[in-house]
């Protein structure tokens, strides 16, 4: 028997999000897109908090062979993020994953100007910032946004996501200050299984949802 999924496509899951964040009290809040479906869930987060709506942009280092899975992540600045655990597991080390790691930052380059479109990233010193993401899986994606976001000193750095994988959601805890999840699914073996529509969000879509 087929499992019901439990959310419609990520509209859906921002507006189940949406109410668990509406219920508490935010400074200044600004709400930040992991693109690129992350920023879909964020659109409908940043529409019922009354919140401005930007992009942090983190890209997932696959593993060799295997780009599905995420050993580790890096922004457009700074020193690449790995999960020790899943390199140990599959005998890597930083150093096998150099070329993987320049094209990927490269690639968080190239959508920071697409997405952007000449203009600074909205200020987020001093503010309640909102990280939000379609879903957590090994929560390295995350963690690198996570840092990125760090340095520029907000007042409190939330991740949310409609599900979370509870190791990783715990994990993450580490380098912000709260996670919210919809759903922690004990049995949790990718976030596409959560959604009835988990079809790939484009950058066009991305760039209007930002307009």
């Amino acid at each position: 028997m087929k499992r019901r999924r439990s959310f419609r496509d990520r509209r859906a899951g921002g507006a189940r999000l949406a109410a668990e964040l509406s219920h508490r009290s935010w400074h200044d809040p600004l709400v930040l897109g992991l693109p690129r479906g992350g920023v879909v869930v964020a659109y409908v987060v940043a529409d019922v908090l009354g919140a401005p709506l930007d992009v942090a942009v983190a890209r997932k280092i696959g593993a060799p062979g295997h780009p599905e899975f995420g050993v580790g992540a890096v922004t457009s600045s700074g020193e690449p993020t790995y999960d020790g655990r899943s390199l140990r597991s599959l005998g890597l080390t930083p150093g096998d994953l150099r070329e993987a790691c320049a094209a990927e930052k490269e690639e968080a380059r190239r959508r920071e100007r697409v997405y952007l479109r000449g203009r600074e990233p909205l200020p987020r010193a001093g503010r309640d910032v909102i990280l939000v993401d379609d879903g957590l899986a090994t929560g390295v994606t995350a963690r690198a946004a996570a840092r990125m976001l760090r340095r520029d000193r907000p007042r409190s750095l939330t991740f949310a996501a409609p599900v979370c994988a509870p190791e990783a959601a715990i994990g993450l805890k580490a380098e912000v200050d709260d996670v919210v999840c919809v759903l922690r699914p004990e049995r949790f073996r990718a976030v596409g299984e959560w959604y009835a529509d988990f079809g790939q969000t484009t950058d066009e879509e991305v760039i209007d949802l930002l307009q």
